[in-house]
């Protein structure tokens, strides 16, 4: 999918935004939240523009996986995997989704408080 030109996530994996960059490849991006509500927080989003998970279908699963695998390798990078972290994918305004540009939050480096399970 192309980018689009009004998307702040598009415009960093562009590079017409700086970010603190801590991974990429031809699928992912990932990088420190601007605003993090953890001592680590990281943001995993595809390359191409996707808004919501309900835009894909079944051919975007290894997208969906790869940003999971991405995000875990990253856990592990931060030290974070022992201690225990958060993936978060937020959909739509009632969810919190400040960016309409596909997602997940790597959370994580102390107590996370939220909605438990």
């Amino acid at each position: 999918m192309a980018p689009d030109p009004d998307c702040i996530f598009c415009k960093i994996v562009q590079g017409e935004i700086p970010s603190a960059v801590v991974y990429t490849d031809d699928r992912v991006i990932a990088f420190e939240d601007i605003s993090p509500s953890a001592p680590v927080h990281l943001l995993v989003i595809p390359v191409d523009h996707v808004t919501f998970l309900t835009g894909l279908d079944e051919s975007s699963e290894a997208l969906i996986g790869h940003m999971a695998l991405v995000a875990g390798n990253l856990a592990i990078e931060k030290g974070i995997d022992d201690s225990g972290y958060r993936l978060v994918l937020n959909q739509g305004p009632d969810a919190g989704q400040m960016v309409d540009h596909l997602h997940m939050h790597l959370l994580g480096g102390g107590p996370l408080g939220g909605v438990a399970t």
